[in-house]
């Protein structure tokens, strides 16, 4: 089926075939249709797959259509979301989804200045996607109301639950009205979200795609046993080898993430970092420059993990393993998104082999191991460019030390 044939709104139609979105993905063939017949929709879907999308094309058309038939005030739709970066993200495919249409849709969040979003907010908006925090601020202060609600949107909500946001949920609730739609998206499922999403939804169409395989198929990842020291070594030749790819590097903590971007610098490979001390409008011009391709090496933590959806990342490389097993789940999805191929791989440390284990066990079946023979490791420490660095000083000192030898020979001969 094509979107074309969807009984959707003409201007949606036309933004789809303009973002070159032909054909919806599996996620999005199973959730529209129950979303524009106004059910309540519980979706378990790996990450890259076309969540967003799957929610955004019926809501705008639903809101839409009621602004054509002359219902139009106040906010219409929540979408609640664990990070900036994410809800930044999710804007931007309303905002492309949503163009020629009625729909209006911004974007609430902490860390900059409240004013100008009050400003926007005072213009009156149909969709509101926000974190909690800044959420709650603007509701405590008049400026959000939330009593003409109609639909509901909770994505990522397993990361929210993870960053400890599930009494902001349950609070979320006191101030929508209880006749609403409810939209639940999750990367991944336990009992905790489990009972969460039921204690919201109601009758809700239960969807869960590919759910013996977290890791999309599209996606070919592996492993390698590096030594911890030596990952630098092996993430300096994966870069150099692929000069004109999208590499997107996790690492475990912030220290570790400036620490690989110096090292990456000194070697002559521009990188940047994102990571939770980063104010907002660096966070947002780190984004930019990455997306743009103007930097091509993105070192992140984990907290970014879920809101970096970029297109056309051509490797992911787990420089630590994940301390949290799904979080492998969703590192690796930052790549080979919607219908489009992907790679990543692991350095795996012999004190990581342990997670590794975990990793394993939450997918049900071993990573492909990238086999490195001697030589292969041995030439990758040999090519690199802070080894020539490392000799030549190492030569300095060893002639330093001959020509003091030398003087000394001297002297002692004279006396």
């Amino acid at each position: 089926m094509k979107f074309e044939e969807y009984r959707i709104a003409t201007e949606i139609k036309r933004n789809l075939e303009e973002m070159e979105f032909r054909r919806p993905t599996d996620i999005q063939y199973k959730a529209i249709p129950p979303i524009l017949k106004g059910e309540d929709v519980l979706a378990i879907a790996q990450t890259g797959t076309g969540k967003t999308a799957a929610f955004a094309i019926p809501i705008i058309h639903l809101l839409h259509d009621r602004k054509v038939s002359g219902r139009s005030e106040g906010i219409k739709c929540v979408v609640m979301v664990p990070t900036r970066e994410l809800a930044l993200q999710i804007t931007e495919v309303f905002e492309k989804l949503g163009r020629h249409t009625r729909v209006k849709t911004f974007c609430v969040f902490g860390g900059v200045e409240q004013g100008p979003q009050i400003e926007r907010l005072e213009k009156g908006i149909d969709i509101l996607v926000t974190t909690p925090g800044r959420m709650f601020d603007l509701v405590s202060q008049g400026f959000i109301r939330l009593e003409r609600v109609e639909i509901l949107v909770l994505d990522e909500a397993d990361h929210m639950l993870d960053l400890g946001f599930i009494r902001d949920i349950r609070d979320l609730m006191k101030f929508l009205p209880r006749k609403r739609q409810t939209l639940f998206f999750s990367a991944t499922i336990n009992e905790t979200i489990k009972e969460l999403a039921y204690s919201l939804v109601t009758r809700a169409i239960r969807i869960q795609i590919s759910p013996k395989d977290p890791v999309a198929k599209n996606i070919n990842h592996s492993v390698a046993f590096v030594e911890m020291d030596d990952k630098r070594f092996f993430l300096e030749r994966l870069i150099s080898e692929n000069p004109e790819s999208k590499i997107l590097v996790f690492v475990r903590t912030k220290v570790r993430a400036e620490r690989v971007m110096k090292a990456m610098v000194r070697v002559g490979i521009q990188s940047i970092t994102i990571h939770g001390d980063k104010e907002q409008k660096d966070r947002l011009t780190v984004m930019n420059q990455f997306r743009s391709g103007t930097v091509k090496v993105l070192v992140a933590t984990d907290v970014s993990a879920r809101g970096i959806d970029i297109p056309d990342v051509d490797y992911v490389v787990n420089y630590d393993l994940p301390d949290v097993t799904e979080n492998y789940v969703h590192r690796v999805g930052r790549t080979g998104r919607g219908d489009k191929k992907g790679l990543a791989v692991s350095f795996c440390s012999p004190e990581e082999k342990g997670m590794l284990a975990e990793i394993e066990a939450f997918l049900d079946k071993p990573i492909q191991v990238m086999k490195l023979s001697k030589t292969e490791y041995s030439e990758t420490l040999v090519l690199t460019k802070e080894e020539p660095d490392k000799w030549k000083a190492v030569m300095l000192e060893i002639e330093q030390a001959e020509e003091w030898k030398a003087k000394n020979r001297k002297k002692n001969k004279k006396k």
